[in-house]
């Protein structure tokens, strides 16, 4: 070294590649970018935040490619120059992301709104979103989510939810099963064992997609609506009245931003009509909601891109939609309204037809229940 020489040269290109592939930590691949311009050059061509990111979360190798629509300029000038400012801006994206990635969760309640249960017993009083809410409300009775009785103990439930963010690091699922004190003996519907899916629709869930789920709510659990990037091992579940938290092996990144909870087999059976039951009165998510990131998935080819937006930074993920996205919601946020107004009562299928026919309100005694 007395030389002055570089160390890259001294090691060679293939030592060098392997000692840098030593390196866990972000921040030390931040360092070796900053040594000089050889050995910037060297982490951006070699990709090594990159391959942090998937050694570490293997599901970002979903990644084809990160977003370039945000360049400043357009890229003209030869192939290679191009080719090494793309090189450039993705080693910038990556080293985000990977800090990201192993910062500590930050958030309680990933959950940003139910979706849909593959069953539910009293519809609106036992519905899945009941499970966002506390088990007693001051005033109101016990809060739950119910599936429909099953003389079967190995019939499963599903309980599908929308996270706060379309890329997500979760750590732990924790299920809060239902104990009946107004029944004989305050039985607990808990289930033998619980599994998590993550992953992203088929179909993007759009604001009309959300009325629709609460409408017809078991709609959207099935399995085919979805592709799973992640499946969790089995936890089974203890029949006790407490919030039950089920730690993943490892911290996983959710890519579309959908948990299915998977309710694997039945403990209690209810004295009334001797079916079993499975109830849970509160779900809640533990995780890091990547804010500043989000990404474009095309379902059918499976291509997923990566894209950095650091100016939403403190902006919530469900107020970044576009505004033709937000002007198109506000006919189904009206329609809704409506339907949420009457779905309880006997003039649901009457509203139901005269909304789509564009009758008015006084043309209602024309329209039978049968009709």
């Amino acid at each position: 070294m007395g030389t002055g020489g570089d160390l890259l040269d001294w090691l060679g290109s293939d030592m060098s590649v392997a000692v840098m592939k030593k390196l866990k930590d972000p921040a030390d691949l931040v360092r070796i970018s900053s040594v000089s311009r050889a050995w910037r050059r060297f982490a951006v061509a070699n990709s090594f935040c990159k391959e942090l990111c998937e050694e570490l979360f293997p599901e970002t190798s979903m990644f084809t490619g990160v977003d370039r629509s945000l360049d400043e300029d357009p890229m003209i000038g030869c192939s290679s120059a191009l080719e090494r400012k793309n090189l450039e801006r993705e080693h910038k994206i990556y080293a985000c992301l990977v800090q990201s990635l192993l910062s500590p969760p930050v958030d309680k309640e990933c959950i940003r709104r139910p979706i849909a249960a593959s069953s539910t017993d009293n519809y609106p009083e036992e519905s899945i979103g009941k499970t966002l809410q506390p088990c007693h409300n001051e005033g109101e009775g016990p809060s739950y989510w119910s599936s429909e009785g099953e003389s079967n103990t190995d019939v499963p439930e599903t309980l599908t939810y929308c996270l706060s963010s379309r890329l997500c690091v979760i750590y732990e699922v924790n299920v809060h099963p239902f104990q009946a004190d107004f029944q004989m003996g305050s039985p607990i519907y808990s289930a033998k064992a619980v599994r998590f899916k993550l992953g992203y629709p088929k179909v993007p869930l759009s604001m009309g997609d959300e009325v629709l789920f609460e409408l017809m709510p078991n709609d959207g659990a099935a399995d085919n609506n979805y592709i799973w990037t992640y499946i969790s091992p089995e936890f089974p579940m203890m029949q006790q009245n407490s919030l039950q938290v089920f730690k993943l092996p490892k911290p996983v990144l959710c890519i579309g931003g959908i948990l299915q909870i998977e309710l694997l087999g039945r403990v209690q059976k209810q004295e009334m009509d001797a079916l079993y039951y499975i109830c849970v009165c509160h779900v809640q998510v533990v995780g890091r909601p990547l804010q500043t990131f989000d990404v474009d998935i095309n379902a059918h080819s499976r291509r997923c891109i990566l894209k950095y937006l650091p100016e939403t930074e403190n902006t919530p993920y469900h107020l970044r939609r576009s505004s033709d996205e937000a002007m198109d919601s506000s006919g189904w946020l009206s329609f809704a309204t409506r339907i949420r107004q009457i779905r309880a009562t006997r003039g649901w299928n009457r509203l139901i037809l005269r909304t789509f026919l564009g009758n008015d309100e006084e043309s209602d005694d024309h329209v039978s229940d049968d009709e």
